[in-house]
């Protein structure tokens, strides 16, 4: 008898001080601060050469990812431009503001500190490049918190332009005027037609008749959409600009192939295969 009252005994301090390990695990006071801080990265300082010349992208979309916080101690990444790189530095309180002074790896080209703060559900600051000779010097961003979720229905905004200034052609055009030859230079852009958004190639089984017509341009972007659903962050500096302006879209990975269904591995390989034999169409279009 006497065995088994200890016993239950046992078993009750075992559960009691169970149940007391659990109660005391402390909660993450900087757990609003993690997750997706994302918004424009837009140049505010450039090298006095480089300002004339605008040899570099006035926006990007930049992605701020806030992992861990220890103590002071603060870890993280960001994508950016098609890169993602590790964030390391300090976060400190004040006057109930969290101002954090982060950094890029030196290792890696045109990388630099953040200075930022959050407050009131945005994150503020501004970026400096370690390179005083980078064409841009400062960006600044003003950026809100956003979850990743894949939504194989999200579909490219019908009010934007889907004109590729990143490449041009000149055209000449020659006109006789008062009986002397006189040529004309005109740059022409690549266009996308409307086949961009309604042709879901998330959701829909591809046919050969819904691209055999299509641009180059046009099966370009048919195939990127899957792939920024999916938060691919872009290299091509000619994706990024139909792909940063739009709402649902969060550079996230820099590598989806993991990520893609059976029918989106399926269009892309059909994609492919027109994209090789199709051509680009060129129009006039003001910048």
């Amino acid at each position: 008898m006497n065995k088994i009252v200890t016993f239950l005994i046992l078993c009750v301090l075992i559960s009691c001080k169970k149940e007391s390990a659990e109660t005391i695990i402390p909660i993450d006071p900087n757990l609003k601060l993690y997750g997706n801080w994302v918004g424009d990265f837009e140049v505010s300082k450039t090298d006095t050469a480089t300002s004339n010349q605008e040899d570099y992208v006035y926006s990007y979309k930049i992605n701020l990812v806030l992992k861990k916080i220890v103590s002071d101690k603060v870890y993280g990444y960001s994508i950016v431009a098609g890169h993602k790189l590790p964030l390391l530095g300090v976060m400190k309180y004040e006057d109930g503001t969290a101002h954090f002074i982060v950094k890029e790896p030196l290792s890696h080209k045109q990388t630099g500190k953040y200075d930022f703060v959050i407050a009131q559900d945005s994150l503020k600051g501004t970026w400096h490049a370690f390179d005083s000779k980078a064409k841009v010097l400062e960006r600044e961003f003003i950026l809100l918190k956003q979850k990743f979720k894949y939504n194989p229905n999200a579909m490219l905004p019908r009010e934007q332009s889907y004109v590729d200034y990143s490449s041009s052609k000149i055209d000449s055009i020659k006109e006789v005027v008062d009986g002397v030859e006189e040529t004309y230079y005109d740059e022409m852009f690549r266009s996308a037609s409307a086949a961009i958004l309604h042709l879901n190639a998330s959701t829909m089984i591809l046919k050969e008749k819904d691209l055999k017509n299509l641009k180059k341009l046009d099966l370009e972007i048919i195939r990127n959409t899957i792939f920024a659903r999916h938060g691919y962050t872009f290299k091509k500096k000619s994706f990024r600009q139909f792909f940063d302006p739009v709402d649902w879209y969060i550079p996230i990975k820099e590598n989806v192939s993991g990520d893609l269904t059976r029918i989106e591995q399926q269009n892309i390989v059909l994609i492919n295969r027109f994209q090789k034999y199709a051509e680009d169409h060129y129009d006039s279009f003001g910048r």
